[in-house]
């Protein structure tokens, strides 16, 4: 039985080699992109057994995608091909120092993730669950799926972990607000960006999140506010912890939520004290944002920085 199961949509991710604008651009790379998936690849590096579930096209690049994330010791077993609907994609398209993200993947594969996707995945066997907000905006089968996700782990030792992670490509902030203040309510862990909270909620800082995430009918157990290069805060019982981020020259912030979130709850598992957790966060965001790539093998950062 994997520790941790990751479930949300992994997409080919199209960019160019020499970070010129699309527009321009000649030669590209395709790689693999998807939040719950790259957080399962920093889990598995670090020693743990993570499944990654999720629907793919029944396509090349569907095909890729599983080959790509099972090379790095990542369990692809529960992902589902699916026949009459592709495989997603996305475009990264590099200007100076920004990156505007181009998504193609309006009736994908992974959109069609229901409560039905959940039948048979070892939920209340495994140490920890780790979803994302992107899954309730891609359709209403799957906000249904992420609904369902929650009932099923009450009363087990799963816990649950949730990132809001608001994307403004697939829903408004009036769309978005409300459901996903209401699934970070039932998260045991939540994380959260502040820049984000303030879009979706008009909270301000730290404690302001806290308490409007507090005010529900749940209470999360543990929740970890990020601020950018500012550094993140954990609020939980014991009080809250702030660690400030490292100082690194950025290539790209895309990719570095989903990396923090994977060092965090590294940390979790292995029963690290809440700074420490917080720094292990730190440490692969930093390695994210020095790569255009949503997943960084410490390999590869190690290369680069030689």
């Amino acid at each position: 039985m994997p520790e941790v199961i990751c479930i949300g949509e992994t997409m080919t991710m199209v960019a160019p080699v020499d970070a010129t604008p699309l527009v321009s651009a000649d030669l590209f790379t395709l790689h693999m992109g998807g939040a719950e998936s790259t957080v399962a690849l920093y889990l598995a590096e670090l020693g743990h057994d993570v499944a990654w579930a999720s629907n793919v096209g029944k396509d090349p690049l569907g095909r890729r995608i599983v080959d790509d994330i099972a090379s790095y010791g990542v369990d692809t077993s529960l992902v589902s091909f699916v026949e009459d609907a592709p495989t997603g994609v996305y475009f990264k398209d590099p200007k100076g120092a920004a990156t505007t993200v181009h998504y193609y993947r309006r009736g994908s594969a992974a959109s069609q993730m229901s409560p039905a996707t959940l039948d048979g995945l070892p939920l209340r066997e495994a140490s920890l669950v780790h979803v994302s907000g992107i899954n309730a905006g891609l359709s209403d089968s799957c906000l249904d799926m992420m609904r369902a996700l929650f009932d099923l782990c009450v009363g087990s030792t799963t816990r649950i972990s949730f990132d809001v992670n608001y994307r403004p490509g697939v829903w408004s902030t009036a769309e978005a607000g409300p459901v996903l203040l209401e699934l970070v309510r039932r998260a045991d862990v939540a994380f959260v960006g502040r820049d984000e909270a303030a879009d979706l909620w008009g909270t301000t800082d730290a404690n302001s999140i806290g308490s409007l995430i507090d005010a529900g009918p749940h209470r999360v157990d543990t929740l970890v506010v990020k601020d950018s290069d500012v550094g993140a805060t954990e609020i939980a019982s014991a009080g809250m912890t702030f660690v400030p981020a490292h100082r690194v020259d950025v290539v790209e912030v895309v990719g570095a939520g989903d990396a923090f979130a994977a060092g965090y709850l590294s940390g979790l598992l292995n029963g690290r004290n809440a700074r420490e957790r917080l720094s292990l966060g730190h440490d692969l965001a930093a390695r994210a944002l020095s790569s255009t790539n949503d997943y960084v093998p410490a390999i590869t950062s190690v290369r680069a920085h030689g």
